[in-house]
């Protein structure tokens, strides 16, 4: 889903209450930590990722390596956190990516 200008203001709005829930730390990006956001972002459509301190890579890689291995959008960068959006597999999860596609 091709995301609007309306349609990422409404996201972010909906994640500015979240607390991340998913880190980047030194053990860098794996293939296994990106199928595991997937699951996530399956599941809640929404969610935020938070880099460590001691990470390896800074939020242009990390934005940069999920926009190229996967179909998940990166809606929003806060200093080291990113806001992540990504459609639902599950047609009974799309609540959130339902109410987004009427905006």
């Amino acid at each position: 889903m091709k995301l609007r200008g309306k349609q990422k203001r409404y996201l972010r709005a909906r994640a500015n209450h979240l607390q991340p829930i998913f880190a980047v730390g030194k053990g860098g990006l794996t293939q296994s930590w990106l199928n595991q956001l997937a699951g996530a972002l399956d599941r809640r459509e929404l969610i935020k990722v938070n880099i460590l301190q001691n990470a390896d890579v800074d939020t242009a890689e990390l934005k940069a390596f999920i926009e190229n291995h996967t179909d998940i959008q990166v809606i929003q960068t806060i200093g080291r956190v990113l806001v992540l959006f990504k459609v639902s597999a599950n047609k009974d999860l799309r609540e959130l990516s339902n109410r987004v596609a009427r905006i």
